[in-house]
C-alpha cells in the first residue's frame, strides 16, 4: 500500500498538505528522502487495532514459522477447507508487497494458496527473508512473520483515509471510487476521483460529511450505511489513538452489501508514546533504520538519509541549514542529527560513533555554533569517540561561540588530526571535495589517506 501523503498535496484543490517530518525539509536537501517521524505497525497490528474499535475485517491469522502457517490454513478460524483460498501476504513494513521480490530470488510478497502443503510451502520462501519493493530500495525490510487471510470475493473496491491536514489544522477524509490498486496513479490518471472532506476538530466529524463521502465513494444503499459506520469507527480510532494516518485500501463491498477493510496501514504520533504504551508495544524495531533506533536510545534526534557526508549538529535549523549549504556545495547529507542544546559528553560520543560506523559516510562534518550547547562538550565528546574507536573517516569541524577557543585546545592537545575552519560555507566544501576523494579512491579499490598538520 503506499502512503497518501506521497500523492495528495500537489494534488488536493483544497488545499491538503502533506504530511510532514517532525522537522521540516531542507529547502536544497528535498530531493533526499526524509523519513517521517511517526509509529508505522504491520498489517496484522494495525487488524488487532481496528478490531477492538468494532470494524468489519477479514478473519486472520499470523505466524512466524512455516508450520504455523499450515495449521493456520486448516484451522477453524479460516474455514479449515482444502481447496479453499486463503491469502498469505508477508508483514513488512512497505507499500508495494504484491509487485515486490525477495533476495532468494521468490517473486511477490502477497499469494493465494489454495492448500495447507502450499501455505506451508509458500511461508517457508517468505520467513526469515528479505523483502525488496519500490519503497524500500536494494537493502529491502526482513519478514519475520506472515497473514493468512481468509479471501473475500468482492463486488467492488473503494479507497479510504484520515491524515492531518495543517492547511486547516484538522483532519481531513479523503476517499475515491477507485481503490485496490496504488493510489498514485488514480491520483494522475484521474484527479477528479479524489474527493475529501476537511473535519472542524472542535466540531467534530458530522453525519452530512460522512454521508456526502460515502456517496463519491459509490456506496448505496446497505452497503452506504455499513460503509458509514466504518468510516465513524476508523475516525475515532484516528483521534482516541493519536494516529496521524489511517489508510484503507481497499474498502470492499461484498456482493451481499457488506463492507470490509481488506488492507490498511496505520501511523501514530511518536510523541504521544506516552499515553498510547499499548499501540507503541506493536512497534517492531526490525523494521526501522538501526542507525535511527541506536540513536533513539540516547535520546539523540537522528534522521537517516542516503548521502556520503555524516553531519553532527546543535539545533534543528542548524542542521537544516548545514545539510543544505552540502547540497550547495555539490555533496549529499548523510543524516539529520541534532544533538541539542543539553547534549552530554556521552551523547555526543555516541552521535559521532554512529556517524564513523555509517559505511555510506565518507566524511564527517560537525558545525556546532555554542549557545547552550558549550563547543568544549562537543569537542571532548568527539575526542572521547576518537580515543575509543578510532578516526578513520575524515573530520571537519567548524566550531563558533561558548568556549570555542576551549574546544579548539581539546582538540588540539588530542593528538588526532581534524580540519579545522571558522567558515561553514569553507567547511562543506571540504566535507564535500573530501568525500569525493574517498568514495572514487573505494571505487577503484585503492587506499587513501589525509596528511593534516597537528
Amino acid at each position: 500500500m503506499q502512503g497518501v501523503t506521497k500523492v495528495f498535496t500537489p494534488l488536493f484543490r483544497q488545499g491538503v498538505s502533506q504530511q510532514k517530518a517532525l522537522y521540516r525539509k531542507p529547502l536544497l536537501a528535498s530531493s533526499t528522502a526524509v523519513q517521517v517521524r511517526h509509529l508505522n505497525v504491520h498489517e496484522h497490528s494495525a487488524f488487532e487495532i481496528m478490531k477492538e474499535y468494532g470494524v468489519k475485517l477479514p478473519k486472520g491469522i499470523v505466524c512466524s514459522t512455516p508450520e504455523q502457517a499450515e495449521a493456520a490454513f486448516t484451522s477453524d478460524e479460516l474455514g479449515g477447507n482444502e481447496g479453499k483460498d486463503v491469502v498469505i501476504k508477508a508483514q513488512a513494513l512497505t507499500g508495494g508487497r504484491g509487485r515486490g521480490h525477495f533476495k532468494n530470488g521468490f517473486q511477490g510478497g502477497v499469494h493465494i494458496v489454495r492448500h495447507a502443503n502450499e501455505a506451508k510451502d509458500i511461508a517457508s520462501k517468505m520467513l526469515g527473508q528479505t523483502l525488496v519493493t519500490k519503497q524500500t530500495g536494494e537493502e529491502g525490510k526482513p519478514v519475520d512473520r506472515v497473514f493468512l487471510m481468509e479471501r473475500l470475493y468482492l463486488r467492488r473496491e473503494a479507497y479510504f483515509s484520515i491524515l492531518m491536514d495543517r492547511a486547516h489544522a484538522g483532519p481531513i477524509l479523503v476517499g475515491s471510487p477507485s481503490g485496490g490498486m496504488a493510489i498514485e496513479d488514480v491520483a494522475a490518471a484521474t484527479p477528479e476521483l479524489i474527493f475529501t472532506e476537511r473535519i472542524d476538530i472542535q466540531e467534530g466529524l458530522t453525519d452530512e460529511a460522512v454521508t456526502r463521502l460515502t456517496k463519491n465513494m459509490g456506496f448505496e444503499g446497505q452497503a452506504a450505511e455499513e460503509c458509514e459506520d466504518t468510516i465513524k469507527k476508523l475516525y475515532k480510532l484516528f483521534l482516541e489513538s493519536d494516529a496521524t494516518l489511517v489508510e484503507i485500501n481497499p474498502l470492499s463491498e461484498t456482493p451481499d452489501g457488506h463492507v470490509f477493510v481488506c488492507d490498511c496501514k496505520l501511523n501514530f504520533d511518536d510523541n504521544a508514546e506516552w499515553r498510547q504504551a499499548e499501540v507503541f508495544t506493536r512497534r517492531d524495531r526490525a523494521q526501522e533504520d538501526p542507525r535511527e533506533v541506536e540513536a533513539a536510545q540516547y535520546d539523540l534526534n537522528y534522521i537517516g538519509l542516503d548521502g556520503s557526508i555524516g553531519c553532527l549538529v546543535n539545533g534543528a535549523g542548524l542542521a537544516m541549514a548545514t545539510m543544505d549549504i552540502i547540497k550547495l556545495n555539490g555533496g549529499s547529507p548523510a543524516n539529520f542529527l541534532d544533538v541539542g542544546g543539553g547534549a552530554t559528553k556521552e551523547q555526543v560520543q555516541k552521535a559521532f560513533e554512529i556517524l564513523n560506523g555509517d559505511d555510506k559516510v565518507k566524511a564527517i562534518l560537525v558545525n556546532i555554533f555554542g549557545g547552550i550547547m558549550r563547543c568544549d562538550v562537543i569537542a571532548s565528546g568527539v575526542v572521547a569517540a576518537a580515543s575509543k574507536i578510532g578516526l578513520s573517516k575524515p573530520v571537519i569541524i567548524r566550531l563558533q561561540g561558548t568556549n570555542v577557543e576551549q574546544a579548539k585546545k581539546v582538540i588540539e592537545g588530542s593528538g588526532y588530526r581534524m580540519i579545522m575552519s571558522d567558515d561553514l560555507d569553507d567547511a562543506a566544501s571540504k566535507a564535500v571535495r573530501i568525500a569525493e576523494i574517498v568514495k572514487s579512491a573505494e571505487d577503484i579499490q585503492v587506499g587513501v589517506s589525509f596528511e593534516i598538520p597537528l
